[in-house]
């Protein structure tokens, strides 16, 4: 008679790193942020299979209440009618370490300024501003909205600066800090500060994005270059939150083959 022999209990195989929490709070925005951050896609499961769990995201993540976690992207700006949002924006400050500006509409409230309320469903919310109006915000992510590649490069340096290496601490403060600078900064800026940031350190490749995201046509390109009408200019924030290169540096560009080589490494 044969004894049957007790089944193994196959192991679980759990990732070599300690995990980081990471949430997405969406205020009020058209959701672009949260789908450029799943345009990652296998770099996407890479991060959440490795390095980060996401435990708050309302179209993602079963979850009613904001919970404690290690990193809050916070997409959109926040509506001073809408008690919840006020309130939720509060919440996620008191329970993030880090909170992030994902996003023209959260770091400086881009088009959501130019509501005036009337729908239908809600005619009474019609005052819209960036949510480092409200709170204290660690970094900001400029774009409308930002590339996945962006979105990913940063969850990355998020868990290195908290979790990594000396080396690696390093080389990610050196990739955060310029981020860091723009929320130390505030949420306002113009036309001017693309010539100074952008134009005179050489960094404009021309690309058009500020013109076409300014709202006034107070941007235009000539010969390649784009040319502020300071009258027209409002101060919106629209074409410094839609450069790509806006959030560059001397210490992003000086360290950029050992940035690079981080991140590939990571993703591999």
């Amino acid at each position: 008679m044969e004894v049957e022999k007790p089944s193994e209990k196959v192991k679980e195989e759990k990732p070599v790193v300690e995990k980081i929490t990471v949430g997405h709070v969406h205020m009020s925005g058209c959701t672009g942020c949260l789908v450029s951050f799943a345009d990652n896609y296998e770099g996407l499961f890479k991060i959440l299979d490795n390095y980060a769990d996401l435990v708050y995201a309302l179209t993602l993540v079963d979850v009613r209440h904001i919970p404690e976690m290690d990193v809050a992207l916070v997409e959109g700006s926040v509506c001073l009618q809408d008690k919840c949002s006020v309130e939720e924006i509060k919440e996620a400050r008191e329970k993030a370490k880090i909170v992030v500006a994902l996003g023209g509409c959260a770091a400086y409230g881009n088009i959501t300024r130019f509501c005036r309320g009337g729908q239908w469903n809600q005619p009474q919310m019609e005052s819209y501003v960036p949510i480092a109006d409200l709170i204290d915000v660690d970094l900001y992510i400029p774009g409308c909205a930002p590339t996945p590649q962006q979105i990913r490069n940063v969850c990355i340096m998020a868990y290195l600066l908290l979790k990594g290496t000396d080396e690696q601490k390093e080389l990610a403060g050196a990739y955060l800090k310029p981020l860091m600078d723009l929320a130390q900064r505030g949420d306002e800026a113009c036309g001017c500060d693309l010539m100074y940031d952008v134009i005179n350190q050489g960094l404009c490749m021309g690309c058009g994005s500020c013109a076409a995201a300014c709202p006034v046509r107070a941007v235009t390109i000539e010969y390649g270059k784009p040319n502020i009408d300071r009258d027209m200019c409002i101060k919106c924030g629209a074409c410094y939150a839609q450069c790509p290169r806006s959030f560059f540096n001397f210490d992003v560009m000086n360290e950029f083959e050992g940035i690079s080589e981080l991140i590939k490494g990571v993703m591999e």
